[in-house]
């Protein structure tokens, strides 16, 4: 993490320590199942469903840094309508405090839709990764623990039914530490809790 990183959450933890640290970041599920390594009995072959189309999902998904629970939007689309969308959910589920928001530069993250936003709801405030450096970010590691207990090796046949599994998961699952001290945030959780 960049040293100017580390000012930026030293200062906000002097200043405003009841600020709320979220990391946000999206993306697609698919029918179509990765594969991953499985065991299974000796001469028994798993089976992969393998759907032939490419439809898909979307979700944008938040991680409180302090808690570890996810707030998560499903969308048909990734445009800074939805986005915003997802950042007033954000909003209604931290209602009491500043909010300093982990986020990269995706397209849909700008646009008239999130300026406006960000003018009615000043206690959110933005803080950008680096460019090309989704490793920085915890929430993938959050997509990646769903997604290899969901989406991995599924035999599931309809989207639908993918996505809530892939939703209740995140909706329920609170992400431990062990994910994403690795990547630098442990002295960010020392300072928040």
């Amino acid at each position: 993490m960049s040293n100017v990183w580390k000012k930026k959450l030293l200062d906000i933890a002097q200043d405003a320590p009841e600020t709320v640290i979220l990391a946000e970041d999206e993306a697609s599920l698919y029918l179509q199942a990765t594969l991953r390594r499985v065991w299974a009995p000796c001469g028994r072959t798993p089976v992969v469903y393998a759907s032939p189309c490419r439809k898909k999902t979307n979700f944008y998904g938040t991680l409180n840094l302090a808690t570890g629970q996810v707030i998560t939007t499903r969308s048909g689309e990734m445009n800074a309508e939805a986005t915003a969308a997802h950042l007033r959910q954000v909003l209604e589920a931290v209602p009491d405090h500043p909010i300093l928001l982990l986020w990269d530069r995706a397209p849909w993250h700008r646009g008239a839709a999130i300026r406006q936003l960000l003018a009615e709801h000043p206690r959110l405030e933005l803080m950008r990764f680096p460019v090309a450096a989704p490793e920085l970010n915890p929430q993938e590691q959050v997509w990646k623990a769903t997604r290899q207990e969901v989406s991995h090796n599924h035999d599931q046949s309809k989207l639908d039914r993918l996505a809530d599994s892939f939703e209740q998961h995140l909706k329920t699952t609170r992400f431990a530490w062990s994910l994403v001290d690795r990547y630098g945030f442990t002295d960010i959780r020392a300072m928040f809790t």
